[in-house]
């Protein structure tokens, strides 16, 4: 990848309509979970250009990691912030190193997703808290999955049954943009039927840039969502979050 692409992810992460409200889902719910220590050590898996790992950074202690050398790199040198370079699935770590593991929107990623928790449940302290998001359902694979280098998309079962034998210890679950969920269906589906070649960063999310009349339209209805999350989860959505505590 090319510096503007980078360039292009940091924009995204911090200006997207998507970026922007999965964030503030993902940290609302952390705070009523996580407790509060001014000492927590926090592992962030797939910081990318690092607007996570800054955000995370209110619960304690960041450790950053991203595979992608190139982004470690821009990343560094952007935000001076130190992002260590490794896999999921080998974390350089000790076991029980930190109180929280994060992988927001990495597992897609890794043709092994049941070694990628096995790996996070390992670095996590006993009473520690997993926190994972993922894509969910196959009907919405698209070119964006593609760009992307996704190897699936999830459903709940399929997700929660990664923590086996301790599935009791998911503490939270609940699938996210689901308002918005007819319109994307239908856009992937024309995607699909009528395929453009896409190589943006974010692929989808940079089809509607942050000068979009359309960026702060989405905002306000996926960030409803946010407020009807404090009381109830929903039964379907483009993606998924879980919780998890380590006995």
């Amino acid at each position: 990848m090319d510096k503007n692409y980078y360039t292009e992810y940091y924009s995204l992460e911090r200006e997207n309509w998507w970026f922007k409200v999965r964030a503030a889902i993902i940290i609302e719910r952390l705070e009523k979970i996580i407790p509060s220590s001014p000492n927590l050590q926090i592992l962030n898996i797939g910081a990318a250009t690092g607007r996570t790992s800054e955000l995370l950074s209110r619960f304690g202690e960041v450790t950053s990691v991203e595979y992608d050398k190139a982004c470690c790199d821009f990343t560094n040198e952007k935000l001076g912030m130190h992002i260590i370079n490794a896999s999921i699935t080998e974390l350089p770590f000790a076991a029980a190193s930190f109180d929280v593991v994060c992988a927001f929107d990495v597992i897609e990623h890794v043709e092994n997703d049941v070694l990628a928790v096995q790996e996070m449940k390992r670095v996590c302290k006993s009473s520690g808290t997993l926190a994972i998001t993922v894509p969910a359902f196959q009907q919405l694979w698209s070119q964006h999955d593609v760009v992307n280098h996704h190897f699936r998309r999830y459903v709940m079962p399929k997700l929660a049954g990664l923590f086996q034998p301790d599935t009791d210890n998911i503490v939270y679950k609940t699938y996210f943009n689901t308002l918005l969920f007819p319109l994307i269906w239908i856009f992937r589906r024309i995607s699909n039927w009528f395929p453009v070649k896409r190589t943006g960063a974010g692929s989808d999310f940079s089809v509607i840039g942050k000068k979009s009349v359309f960026n702060p339209v989405l905002f306000q209805l996926f960030n409803l969502e946010k407020m009807l999350l404090r009381y109830f989860s929903f039964p379907f959505g483009v993606s998924i979050l879980i919780c998890w505590k380590k006995p």
